[in-house]
């Protein structure tokens, strides 16, 4: 067999960079040696894998079909090294995470904080994104594992239940609504302005999952990229927000939010863990998996 993982990392360099130069930069190579590993590539398989435009290389149909085939080899060679590397599995170094705004900032700090109280702890690697490029990053094995909060789109990723959310409605103290006696109704709701996430984000999904087949549609009042934001928005009193009890919990605690009784019914949605379908799992990949359903529990 002549295919060598040296050259896939290359291709693979070039298809993000989208030149020699700075593929061979990234691996730590010359030039020189970057392109001609590139070039007994399209050698050994009969193909061009890009486009030449000028000094840039441009991925072409061939690429696009090596790409996760080449993903995937690599993420399992480095599996294979890290677990004989580091055997004990409850040893998080090497770990790299995606989570979901929410489970990142109001969720993870804690249980690996739980974690870390392990024998031979280590910290493993965060990346906070939303839930859509959480899960675009475990697609391309960018991520060992994702821990979002919204329904899973793509088809090449597991998506695991992992834990319940609740959701609630929430405005300033001085809202019009905050002061009323009895539950809102759904006509006053729908008349409301809404504080929304951006799309893509899995809090964004579960609200209009959770609202729209009460309300018909959410009147924007502004919309944010982190639920952060749309919180202290509320408390200036610049709309409603549904949001995860996690998230409000510290501004209802000191009054500057009021959750708002309504006629709606529960609102709730799931957590998931998500992982590649075809990923190799290491033991500290698999310890940690169940290390999250146990906390789930």
């Amino acid at each position: 067999m002549r295919l060598t993982l040296r050259q896939l990392q290359i291709f693979l360099a070039v298809a993000d960079r989208g030149s020699t130069m700075a593929a061979a930069e990234a691996v730590a190579l010359s030039q020189s040696a970057a392109s001609a590993a590139l070039n007994e590539l399209e050698s050994l398989l009969g193909i061009h894998l890009f486009d030449r435009v000028g000094k840039r290389l441009i991925i072409n149909d061939n690429g696009r079909m090596l790409l996760p085939q080449a993903r995937q080899m690599l993420d399992a060679a480095a599996t294979i090294e890290e677990q004989f590397h580091q055997p004990d599995a409850a040893a998080a170094s090497g770990l790299h995470i995606g989570a979901s705004t929410t489970i990142g900032i109001y969720q993870l700090p804690r249980m690996l904080a739980h974690f870390a109280q392990m024998p031979t702890p280590a910290a493993p690697q965060v990346t906070i994104a939303n839930t859509r490029d959480v899960a675009a990053a475990v697609a391309a094995f960018d991520v060992d594992i994702g821990l979002i909060e919204g329904p899973c789109h793509e088809a090449e990723l597991h998506a695991e239940p992992w834990m319940t959310d609740e959701l609630v409605v929430v405005c300033a103290p001085h809202h019009p609504f905050a002061g009323r006696d009895g539950k809102v109704p759904l006509a006053d709701l729908r008349q409301a302005g809404w504080l929304l996430r951006e799309p893509g984000s899995g809090t964004r999904e579960a609200v209009e999952h959770a609202l729209l087949p009460h309300l018909h549609m959410l009147q924007s009042a502004g919309e944010f990229s982190n639920s952060e934001a749309i919180k202290h928005a509320a408390a200036a009193g610049l709309g409603l927000a549904c949001l995860s009890r996690l998230v409000v919990a510290d501004l209802v605690d000191t009054g500057r939010l009021v959750e708002l009784r309504t006629t709606l019914p529960r609102l709730q949605r799931h957590f998931y863990l998500i992982v590649r379908k075809n990923k190799l799992l290491s033991a500290r990949l698999e310890f940690f998996m169940q290390f999250c359903r146990q906390w789930a529990g």
